[in-house]
């Protein structure tokens, strides 16, 4: 039996003024460094299905239309260390072909490169789920990937 797609091997992240973030086939992971010492009660966080705001002490980090829509009440944030906002999203399209381009509408864009990267690895985690008893951890993908890849649904089993 093989291993559950781990989201953070081979993380394919977009650096960000504030940070990173990063996806899965189901989740957006955003990081946002904060000032050493940041209590929670320094957060403000509000996760909408298609909007978000983060502020610090007063001062937005980051708000906006989200790329796609996300499960509103399956959105978390946590304070790690003191130093580290963790948002995680729930995508509503948790497709290999719903690769997010950018993390809101209009910012926060991949540039080609990373794109092209986080497609590979969102076609790669969809190929393992469809296949629980094939090994994908040393696998390499080449080709057509774009929106998810090939569909071999329709093969004989």
């Amino acid at each position: 039996m093989s291993a559950p797609f781990e989201e953070r091997s081979g993380v394919v992240p977009c650096g960000t003024p504030w940070g990173r973030w990063y996806q899965t086939l189901e989740e957006v992971f955003i990081e946002v460094r904060v000032p050493p010492g940041t209590r929670a009660k320094d957060v403000r966080c509000s996760l909408g299905s298609r909007h978000i705001a983060l502020a610090v002490r007063g001062q937005e980090l980051l708000q906006g239309k989200l790329f796609d829509s996300t499960v509103t009440d399956e959105g978390t944030w946590t304070l790690e260390d003191r130093q580290l906002i963790r948002i995680v999203l729930m995508k509503t399209n948790r497709d290999a072909g719903n690769c997010w381009t950018s993390l809101l509408e209009n910012e926060y864009a991949a540039d080609p490169w990373v794109q092209d990267q986080m497609q590979r690895k969102l076609t790669l985690e969809r190929f393992q789920r469809e296949n629980p008893g094939f090994d994908f951890s040393g696998a390499e993908i080449s080709g057509n990937y774009s929106k998810g890849g090939p569909d071999f649904s329709s093969l004989e089993k």
